[in-house]
This record gives structure tokens, C-alpha cells and sequence, in this order.
């Protein structure tokens, strides 16, 4: 796990150590191994959410589009950690706070999704109103383990949302693409 490095190429559109609302503004750069899932260590590149097991990597924050993409490792434990309060407490709430309304989490690092109860998943539904949560590239399995929970109730995932090159789209082109699939779903 420690080679695999957070998605690089839109550092040219956003950086959220330098983003004055984004909750890692001006966190200082580690260049040491030290955060590990499991005994087996992450990147350095990684951030910290406060979980033992899950970390993530703000890719982009558009505030006039209102959208988040945020790249997520390790293992999503709800049952043991409650990840989703973390992510939900010290990462969305914060952009929530900016208007962020739109949320892209990408699963591909995801390695093991352990469900739990659903009151912060409700509750971030709740407070995008009009906007939305999709979970882009998550695997299958993570899939089937979000739908025994129910958690389709509140984010988007699956079929169209299984975009493959995304890496070769601009950040606005995906929101505008998961944008589209999104109406498509609603109409």
C-alpha cells in the first residue's frame, strides 16, 4: 500500500493546502511513512481524517460549481471506527459550511467497506438538499456491501458511475459528466 500515491494531475487546479476553507489548509508537508491501515504503511501523501483506517486525499474543490472530488484509501469501518462520522465531521461539514453540495468520493484504494448504523449518512443527504453523494469506481463487493446497508438510499453508485478514465477528463468535465448521469438517473 505505501506505493500507491494519490491521483497527481489536477494539482494545477487545486491545492488544499493552499485553499483557506479546506480543512488542510497549510498542513505541513510529511515526507515520512508514518500512517499505516493494518501494519502495512500509506504514502505520506494520504491525510489524516481522525480513523484508524480511512484516509483520503482531496483532489478539487470548485466553490462557484459547488463540488468536491475526494479520493479515498484504506477501509471504510463503520462498524468499528465509524468512519463516516469522521469523514462527515471534520471533512464534509467543513465544505458544507463553503456550499459544497455536490460530493465525488472515489473507492478505487478502497479495500473493505464494514457497514454500520446510518444516521451520518442520512444526515449528509439531508444537508446537501438539492445537491448529491456519489461514490465513483467503488468495487463491486464495497457495492454489494453499501446496498446490504442501504446506504443507495443516499449515495449515487454503480452502472454509469463505474467511470473508468476518469483521470483523463478535467475536474469540471467529471462533475459535468457525473452531472449528466445524475439527471439521467432522476428523469
Amino acid at each position: 500500500m505505501h506505493e500507491i500515491e494519490p491521483f497527481y494531475n489536477w494539482q494545477k487546479y487545486y491545492l488544499p493546502y493552499e485553499d483557506t476553507k479546506s480543512p488542510f489548509f497549510e498542513k505541513p508537508e510529511i515526507n515520512q511513512y508514518r500512517n499505516t491501515v493494518y501494519s502495512y504503511y500509506l504514502h505520506p501523501d494520504w491525510d489524516e481524517i481522525g480513523s484508524e483506517t480511512l484516509y483520503l486525499k482531496v483532489l478539487m474543490v470548485n466553490y462557484s460549481l459547488k463540488y468536491a472530488v475526494i479520493e479515498l484509501i484504506g477501509e471504510w469501518n463503520d462498524t468499528l471506527h465509524n468512519d463516516v462520522m469522521y469523514l462527515k465531521r471534520n471533512i464534509v461539514d467543513v465544505f458544507l459550511k463553503q456550499g459544497i453540495k455536490y460530493f465525488v468520493l472515489i473507492g478505487e484504494n478502497l479495500f473493505q467497506f464494514h457497514g454500520g448504523e446510518d444516521d451520518y449518512y442520512e444526515e449528509w443527504f439531508e444537508d446537501v438538499e438539492d445537491g448529491w453523494i456519489v461514490a465513483l469506481n467503488f468495487r463491486d463487493f464495497i457495492l454489494t456491501e453499501f446496498s446490504r446497508f442501504h446506504l443507495d438510499y443516499y449515495i449515487n453508485y454503480g452502472g454509469t458511475l463505474q467511470i473508468e478514465n476518469w483521470r483523463t477528463l478535467k475536474p469540471d468535465q467529471l462533475f459535468s459528466l457525473i452531472q449528466t448521469l445524475i439527471q439521467r438517473r432522476l428523469t
